[in-house]
């Protein structure tokens, strides 16, 4: 089931999403409902890992900050490398 809800946007955003739906075809609606879908997803995702992150140093659970680096480091080079 479905309920209907306004939202007000400026004028560009709502030439925007005009386009967008003449594009693919879609309504306005259908395509600012599927935003908000994503945004929702989205925010609780990022809630309940920061929720979990706390949980952990609350445990006494963190990871050594050299450790960490060189894994993001790591990650990098092999994204750059990716990216060549």
């Amino acid at each position: 089931m479905s309920e209907t809800v306004a939202l007000r946007l400026d004028t560009e955003t709502r030439k925007r999403l005009d386009q967008l739906a003449k594009t693919t075809e879609r309504s306005r609606s259908a395509l600012a409902a599927e935003a908000v879908r994503q945004f929702l997803e989205l925010n609780e995702w990022q809630i309940a890992a920061i929720r979990e992150g706390e949980q952990q140093a609350n445990a006494g659970q963190f990871i050594d900050h050299a450790r960490l680096k060189k894994k993001w480091e790591k990650k990098l080079a092999a994204a750059m490398d990716k990216a060549r």
